[in-house]
């Protein structure tokens, strides 16, 4: 990025495009050391976001050296909904599933499954060509690479959607928080084409095996650890060396402590009884299954007086919960309906940014961080937050009740909780020993009451969880991504 016509002593100033399409990437990007110590460095951060927030998200985190414009997600979806919609579709749906076979497939494969159960119309028709497609790009490097090669060409016609912004602000970076895997792609693919170094970071524990071959032409990435790494480079055909182990910067402020509200005050805002004991349950896996059939044996359980403590509920629902899906929206009203009859179950709603960037809100941290740290065991399905509870040394039960008959709606794809525990994110965690499984009522039972007669337990084996899939632990992941970042524009 040499620049002749500077003076010796004249220093290049330097700009980044980031693009952030989702609350996880605010959150990566601007509640943590990321963007501050790019601008710290001399660094002009252009920030694109959905549209709706751009004035919000000035409000709350405008600063010199960072300006916000819209990521023109309208203008995104009308292209990929005007333009070749079935290729464009089709192009997705085997990226997203063609990863090698070198790596865990198994959450791909069930993606596989349920477009296969659910699909109508012409897709029913071709869904049987689907497993010949995805064996030849699971067997073939070059199959990957031309696929992901092909994709470059699906980009609007003429300038593009992004032809002045890149114009006005000459970026020497692109950063995208997944490798053209969402709406980002379009960015991605025409920066690429016009010669703009792209990066990608990695803000998902499960995201390289579960959204498998890259969008686009993506430069360098960086992810969390090793395990991740791996997965790029087996799974996706990373060049090792374009691979960064960056750690996971949203999770500094965990290690830190630096959002956790006192104990008096989280129990007051959620009227919470200090002489019981707290089960937090994050609801999870809503796509294919239910929550309601695990929250509901916590009830009992607490009600007919099994556990070894009085027991109070906390839940969090999930922002699918929110999404304007018959099923999901029951699913709300029915564990709604359970707390308003029961004295010691409560309801904790994720705060939404609003826009396309939906309920995985940074706001939303220090109720999470609160949730996770003062629950006397914490429940979910193999969700995220078992790393996030890990870090806040907090027990950790896995509720995978299967529930008879599924969802009970025709062609709605329902997979049993039994069945995904090898997934490569679940199986980690089982295979670790930081938490435990129960598939039943009577393995529930013992599983809490063991954690509340002992909560140290596991604490060793969640220490080693934290290390493999974290990396960094000491609260600098955020700086060390920034440096990363800096480097690539410093060459």
């Amino acid at each position: 990025m040499a620049n002749s016509n500077l003076s010796f002593n004249e220093k290049k100033k330097y700009r980044i495009f980031i693009s952030a399409d989702h609350g996880l990437a605010i959150v990566y990007f601007l509640q943590t050391q990321v963007v501050p110590a790019l601008i710290y460095e001399d660094v002009e951060v252009i920030l694109l976001t959905d549209d709706e927030l751009v004035e919000k998200i000035q409000a709350r985190f405008g600063q010199p050296g960072l300006t916000i414009e819209g990521l023109r997600l309208k203008e995104v979806k009308d292209y990929l909904n005007d333009y070749k919609p079935s290729t464009q579709w089709w192009f997705n749906f085997f990226r997203r599933v063609g990863a090698s076979k070198k790596i865990n497939t198994e959450a791909l494969d069930s993606h596989i499954h349920q477009v296969e159960e659910e699909a109508t119309g012409t897709r029913e028709f071709l869904v049987g060509f689907t497993r010949i497609i995805v064996g030849i790009l699971r067997n073939s490097r070059l199959a990957r690479k031309w696929l992901v090669h092909r994709q470059m060409k699906l980009v609007p016609e003429g300038h593009g959607i992004y032809a002045d912004l890149f114009d006005k602000y000459q970026p020497d970076l692109v950063v995208a928080s997944t490798p053209a895997w969402r709406l980002d792609r379009i960015l991605m693919r025409e920066a690429a084409l016009r010669g703009i170094p792209t990066a990608s970071v990695i803000v998902g524990w499960d995201n390289p095996s579960s959204y498998s071959l890259n969008g686009g032409k993506v430069d360098w990435i960086t992810c969390w650890s090793e395990i991740q790494k791996e997965e790029l480079v087996k799974g996706s055909d990373w060049e090792p060396e374009r691979v960064n182990i960056g750690g996971i910067p949203s999770y500094d402020g965990y290690f830190q402590q630096k959002w956790l509200m006192k104990k008096e005050e989280y129990y007051r805002i959620h009227h919470l009884d200090p002489t019981r004991k707290l089960l937090g349950y994050a609801c999870s896996f809503t796509t294919f299954s239910p929550n309601y059939q695990n929250i509901e044996a916590i009830v009992e359980l607490m009600e007919a007086n099994e556990l070894v403590e009085p027991c109070q509920l906390l839940i969090r629902l999930h922002p699918n919960h929110f999404l304007d899906d018959p099923l999901f929206k029951a699913e709300k009203e029915h564990i709604t309906g359970l707390a308003r009859r029961s004295n010691h179950v409560h309801i904790v709603e994720p705060v939404p940014l609003g826009g396309d960037l939906g309920y995985y809100s940074g706001e939303d941290m220090p109720e999470k961080s609160s949730m996770m740290a003062y629950s006397d065991v914490f429940l979910t399905v193999y969700s995220t937050m078992v790393v996030e509870a890990s870090i806040h040394k907090t027990p950790i039960v896995s509720v995978c009740f299967d529930v008879p008959g599924g969802w009970g709606e025709k062609n709605r794809f329902y997979l049993p909780l039994s069945k995904i525990g090898n997934w490569p994110t679940h199986k980690r965690f089982i295979d670790s020993g930081a938490g435990r499984v129960a598939f039943n009522k009577q393995e529930l039972k013992e599983h809490v009451n063991t954690y509340l007669r002992n909560p140290e337990i596991d604490r060793e084996k969640q220490r080693e969880f934290i290390q493999d899939e974290c990396t960094y632990t000491n609260a600098d992941a955020g700086r060390r991504t920034a440096g990363f970042l800096l480097s690539l524009i410093r060459q």
